[in-house]
């Protein structure tokens, strides 16, 4: 067994960015690594390999050590539909639907799918670095738990616990944890990490021996600040609210915060962008009238959140912009919220029904039950892109004779309205094409970075790493994972 788990005191303590940067670690050490995540519950995914999807923080993590994502990475994906309802995908293929009836019984059930991918994983690899999901001290969620004690027992996997000092409170969070847990599940645990910490970490010299003493668990290091995760991709939504907005006098992007928005990190290369000021607008405030692109993003539930969409008054902003000579550039989802109809007969949404769209170009969506997972080539706006396909729904119309894209050379991808100023694609992650990307920004009157997204993903791994290096003890990190337990 050579596995090391980080679990972390509760949700957004920084469990994805330290595996990443973890694995960078390690492989700059000579090790071969895969990440690991049982299970997880996010609508920003990415398509592997293998044909299937993950979370996209898995997907960072394999980009951090240096393999193609693989959906053997992540198992287990829940992908929020409704507050209630949550689409189940299991090796990166979608499996059903799972509700609030019906979702322990079924999750419980699932851990010799998630030990399958495990066992595939160790065995290509010196280290697997596996990342926990919450918290364990959800003690309720305990019965059935395949995200975090419930995997570590089975695969016999050492854990690290993870507590973040910037919330507060993280001596009580760690030592809590101990305390609420079960023993067995707590003798997993072999040490923490502070997280987080700004300024001198001699100032928590003290409160870091008191966990020690007080928990009996090791510590491992106090982590500072990393700077450089802003540069990296984000999986959950609840980042989006803390996004500065409003910057000055920059070219300004508009997206609209939709409650099941989907694969935002679309728009993450604009952050690139020194001309570019992307604004994302939360629910009850207008988008703004000085926008000159607004995005319609991604969406899990794409009938559902034209209706959000409309609810907020947005489509009155959308038009409006449409009206003054500005463009909307619609991606997945977002592009069928543009076409005239969307057509649900199958129910695969929710109850079968139609619903009329923004009507911004004349195409129409009818949603199937086959779902696209494609990485894809293409040509948009003269250059050339990667990016994948990820959806359910085929969309036709007239406007489709003007295809925003070619795909792999022969195959046309979306559509472009008649004044040209309306783009609907079902293709993520072109944006993060360089040229690409500043055909776009010279098309709405600015000049473009010419920045490499990659690049900086890369170098902000490395950052990452480098500080890793310097506050955590790496070596003690890979004697517990070459351990038995």
């Amino acid at each position: 067994m050579t596995a090391i788990m980080l679990q972390g005191t509760g949700s957004d303590v920084g469990k994805s960015v330290l595996v990443a940067g973890l694995c960078r670690a390690l492989v700059r050490r000579g090790y071969s690594v895969r990440p690991f995540k049982p299970q997880n519950m996010s609508n920003n995914a990415a398509v592997t390999i293998d044909g299937g999807e993950i979370g996209r923080a898995q997907a960072l993590q394999a980009i951090a050590a240096g393999v193609p994502a693989h959906s053997d990475m992540n198992p287990v994906l829940l992908k929020p539909q409704a507050d209630r309802t949550s689409q189940l995908v299991v090796h990166g293929k979608v499996r059903g639907t799972l509700g609030a009836h019906n979702f322990r019984a079924a999750r419980g059930q699932l851990l010799d799918a998630v030990l399958e991918s495990y066992r595939r994983l160790q065995a290509q690899c010196d280290i697997v670095v596996v990342e926990g999901a919450g918290s364990p001290a959800e003690i309720n969620l305990r019965a059935g738990d395949i995200a975090n004690m419930g995997f570590a027992r089975a695969a016999n996997v050492p854990v690290i616990l993870i507590g973040d000092i910037d919330r507060g409170g993280v001596i009580a969070a760690i030592v809590g944890t101990k305390a609420v847990i079960d023993p067995d599940d707590a003798a997993m645990i072999r040490g923490f990490l502070i997280n987080k910490f700004r300024g001198d970490p001699a100032l928590f010299e003290d409160g870091y021996r008191q966990i020690e003493q007080l928990s009996g668990w090791r510590g491992f290091g106090v982590i500072p600040w990393l700077g450089a995760t802003a540069r990296l991709p984000s999986e959950d939504a609840v980042v989006l609210e803390r996004k500065v907005q409003g910057q000055g006098q920059r070219l300004m992007i508009a997206c609209p915060i939709l409650p099941r928005i989907a694969n935002f990190d679309d728009l993450d290369p604009f952050k690139l962008e020194p001309a570019v000021d992307l604004v994302m607008v939360p629910p009850g405030q207008p988008i703004p009238a000085q926008a000159a692109l607004i995005v319609l993003p991604g969406s899990k539930a794409t009938i559902a959140d034209l209706r959000a969409l409309r609810s907020e008054g947005w489509d009155v902003d959308i038009r409006a912009h449409h009206r003054q000579g500005k463009a909307v550039l619609g991606i997945c989802g977002g592009y069928q919220m543009m076409g005239r109809r969307i057509a649900d007969p199958d129910g695969i949404e929710g109850p079968p029904e139609e619903i009329e769209g923004l009507g911004l170009l004349n195409v129409e969506t009818r949603l199937t039950g086959s779902k696209a997972l494609n990485r894809v080539d293409g040509v948009a706006l003269g250059k050339a892109f990667s990016g994948y396909e990820m959806h359910v729904g085929v969309t036709g119309g007239s406007d489709c004779a003007r295809p925003f894209a070619m795909l792999d050379g022969e195959r046309p991808d979306g559509a472009i309205s008649h004044d040209g100023r309306i783009w609907g694609t079902y293709v993520h992650g072109l944006l993060a094409s360089t040229e690409l990307r500043g055909a776009l920004l010279t098309a709405l009157g600015v000049q473009s970075s010419l920045d490499d997204y990659g690049a900086s993903i890369e170098r902000a791994l490395d950052e990452i790493a480098d500080q890793l290096e310097q506050y955590v003890d790496i070596d003690a990190i890979i004697k517990l994972a070459k351990m038995n337990l």
